[in-house]
C-alpha cells in the first residue's frame, strides 16, 4: 500500500482549513486516512501550522510520499530535516544527541524568524493605523477651518446687509 502525506480540506467555502494526514494514495481527497499529523490554516498571516514532527518523520521513514504543498509544510516545520538527520544517525555519521542538538538549533532559529515576521506585521499595522488617524485629523481640521471661514463670511455678509438697511430706514424717516 503506497502512502501519501497530503492535505485534507475542512472549513467553510472561502475559508479553507486543512488537516495534514497520512493516507492511502487510492483514498479520496477528503476520505479515509491512516493518521492525522497536524493542521494547516492558511487564513492567518503568517499561516498557522501545527504538526507532529516525530510522526511525520516516522511516515517519511516508512516511505510515505508527500504532495507538493505537504512537502512545503513539512519542510517549513522541520520534519524533512528531522528525517534527514535520522538518516545520518542510522548511517553512523551523527549521534542521536548531535542530531537532536542540530534540530533544536534549527527550530529555535525558525521560531525567531516567525516571531520577527509577526512583530513586523504588527508594527506595520500600527503604523498604518497611526497614519490613517493623522490623515483623518488633518481632514477634520480642514473641515473645521472651512466651516469657521464660511460662518465668518456669512456673519460679514449679514453685517453688511444690516448696515445699509439702517441707513435706508433713516433716509425714509427724514423724507
Amino acid at each position: 500500500m503506497s502512502v501519501k502525506i497530503r492535505l485534507q480540506r475542512h472549513g467553510k467555502k472561502g475559508k479553507p482549513f486543512y488537516w495534514v494526514v497520512a493516507a492511502d494514495a487510492r483514498a479520496k481527497r477528503d476520505g479515509k486516512f491512516l493518521e492525522k499529523l497536524g493542521t494547516y490554516n492558511p487564513n492567518t498571516n503568517p499561516a498557522t501550522i501545527d504538526l507532529n514532527v516525530d510522526a511525520a518523520a516516522k511516515w517519511l521513514f516508512n516511505g510515505a510520499q508527500p504532495t507538493d504543498t505537504a512537502r512545503a509544510i513539512l519542510s517549513y516545520k522541520g520534519a524533512l530535516l528531522k528525517h534527514h538527520l535520522n538518516g545520518g544517525v542510522r548511517k553512523g555519521a551523527l549521534t542521536q544527541e548531535q542530531a537532536d542538538a542540530k534540530f533544536a538549533a534549527w527550530v529555535e532559529e525558525k521560531a525567531n524568524k516567525v516571531s520577527a515576521k509577526v512583530s513586523g506585521l504588527a508594527d506595520n499595522k500600527a503604523a498604518a493605523r497611526a497614519a490613517a488617524l493623522q490623515a483623518e485629523k488633518e481632514v477634520n481640521a480642514k473641515r473645521i477651518a472651512a466651516a469657521q471661514e464660511a460662518k465668518a463670511a456669512a456673519e460679514a455678509d449679514n453685517a453688511e446687509e444690516a448696515t445699509p438697511e439702517v441707513e435706508e430706514n433713516t433716509e425714509e424717516t427724514e423724507a
